[in-house]
């Protein structure tokens, strides 16, 4: 066993002091080198779209993030288009995931399951005070969120279905950026989700203060939405789209329903999929398919819990609070994965 963590990062203000903030952190972390000997010698290739059209895309979607990007630039003394490539969250690569998801009128409970080694160990409490809404939810490539919940109670995680015949288009992460930071309801998030274009072919699950949960099935060609409380790693609605092999995540879809309908509170729901005896926490980890971290959010009491690893006792945020001034006295969230790597250990 070997200990992960993530970093509790609190942050009230403009856009662009929140990159230049964020710039002045990465410079004493590993991540920014750990993801370019990742890429390796695919790194230029890894953003080749026109920069004036990302540009004018998120002008029009989420100027924040535009300014957000450039304080990070500036901070970083980076290229503005190198800057793009690291932080813009359009026509990159993307690593396979598995992941989980059940949702309950007043919650949702998401395993994030993934390679360690692409894990960046940062959860943020985010308020701007220029464009959009406050945002709590563990990040991805600095700008994206893996999963997470607004100021509005919309609550957003999405799972990976294929890339194949990948298109021109945002990554899940910085998508799931998107739909927190300029949503304040499902139906909102869907109307995005159908005007912006996909990079890859993903699942979003989305629930707000409404009780009603939706699972939107998106991919570079088209974008379907339908009603459900459970969504693993296929599609319903769009069968042309899903990879050939489906026998594990239909069956892992299935122990979710029949466990879940014994749990009778959030903490037993939490348990289902966080307890490795229940058959949901996956340690697949060298198949980029191992749980990293387990999130619930509950959008009505703006409360959110988050651990690292099997069995454990969930960190509770109280979202609420926090917008109302107070700040967040827990800097490190601490676990452990039954994974050997040199990445984001203490």
């Amino acid at each position: 066993m070997k200990q992960y963590f993530s970093d509790v990062i609190q942050y009230r203000g403009t856009h662009y002091d929140f990159g230049y903030y964020q710039g002045e952190l990465l410079k004493n972390s590993p991540i920014l080198q750990n993801r370019e000997k990742q890429w390796g010698p695919k790194k230029d290739r890894h953003f080749i779209i026109d920069p004036e059209v990302y540009r004018e895309i998120m002008a029009t979607v989420a100027p924040g993030i535009l300014d957000e990007i450039q304080g990070l630039a500036d901070a970083l003394n980076m290229d503005k288009n190198k800057a793009f490539r690291f932080f813009g969250g359009y026509y990159l690569e993307f690593v396979r995931s598995g992941c989980s998801i059940y949702t309950d009128p007043y919650f949702m409970v998401r395993n994030y399951d993934s390679h360690p080694k692409g894990y960046e160990g940062r959860y943020m409490l985010y308020e701007p005070t220029d464009y959009g809404y406050a945002v709590i939810g563990p990040t991805m490539q600095i700008t994206g969120r893996i999963d997470g919940m607004n100021e509005k109670g919309l609550v957003m995680g999405y799972n990976f279905t294929h890339s194949k015949k990948s298109g021109d288009g945002f990554l899940c992460n910085m998508i799931g950026r998107l739909i927190l930071e300029t949503c304040a309801s499902v139906d909102e998030a869907v109307t995005l989700l159908k005007e912006i274009p996909h990079r890859h072919s993903f699942s979003y699950v989305l629930l707000d203060r409404s009780s009603v949960s939706y699972v939107v099935e998106a991919s570079p060609r088209q974008v379907a939405a339908r009603k459900s409380n459970v969504c693993t790693n296929h599609f319903h609605l769009l069968d042309e789209e899903n990879r050939y092999r489906q026998e594990e995540t239909r069956e892992r879809e299935q122990r979710i329903r029949k466990q879940q309908q014994f749990a009778t509170n959030p903490y037993e729901a939490f348990n289902v999929m966080n307890g490795t005896k229940h058959g949901i926490f996956s340690k697949k980890y060298d198949a980029a398919a191992g749980t990293i971290h387990t999130a619930v959010y509950f959008p009505d009491e703006l409360k959110a819990w988050f651990v690292i690893g099997p069995d454990r006792k969930p960190v509770i945020f109280d979202f609420a609070k926090w917008l109302r001034g107070d700040r967040v006295n827990i800097k490190r969230i601490k676990g452990k994965l039954e994974h050997q790597t040199n990445q984001r250990q203490t």
